[in-house]
């Protein structure tokens, strides 16, 4: 396997393990890192191996609150689980369309899923790209809380992160009761 001269691969962190989870459904055994772990489907020692993907049909956004891969999903975000979020929020994707609103506002979310993978991998040039085609897709909602999400403070967040790092991947908080 080809790696960046003296790049050590290891497991993200979550940010905050105190962070409040949206879905009871308990978390794969290991966040997939490309290079660190076995690729959870395509490898007898996955840890989704052999599972099937649920067949999702048409969904709208009102019924976020009660969408339990969307819950799981941001759950999986938000817990460093971004190669995982990625593939169950994939299947919401492709479940609405891919082009309905709430699909690209999906798809905006990937986007910033996967450019937090690449960016802890060391790729920050991917992981920027990434992160601007997600802010692109999540920006269509600015001013809005859209399926749960305060989409403006999200934004805010991944920007700050995208510009100093310090600040840790952005998070998403649900607001579970209210508007969106």
């Amino acid at each position: 396997m080809n790696r960046p001269i003296g790049l050590v691969f290891r497991e993200p962190c979550p940010q905050d393990p105190t962070w409040p989870r949206y879905s009871s459904r308990p978390f794969p055994p290991y966040r997939f890192v490309p290079g660190l772990h076995p690729h959870p489907h395509r490898d007898p020692d996955g840890h989704s191996y052999g599972s099937e993907t649920p067949i999702l049909g048409d969904w709208s956004p009102e019924e976020w609150r009660s969408l339990e891969p969307y819950l799981y999903g941001i759950d999986l975000y938000n817990f460093a689980y971004w190669w995982e979020a990625h593939e169950v929020l994939e299947g919401l994707w492709h479940a609405a369309g891919r082009t309905s609103p709430h699909a690209r506002f999906v798809q905006g979310i990937i986007h910033v899923s996967a450019a937090n993978l690449n960016i802890h991998r060391g790729n920050l040039a991917a992981g920027r790209r990434q992160a601007r085609r997600g802010v692109d897709r999540l920006s269509r909602h600015a001013g809005q809380v859209w399926m749960g999400i305060d989409v403006d403070a999200f934004i805010g967040d991944v920007e700050r992160y995208l510009s100093d790092r310090a600040s840790g991947p952005a998070l998403i908080e649900l607001r579970l009761t209210g508007e969106g």
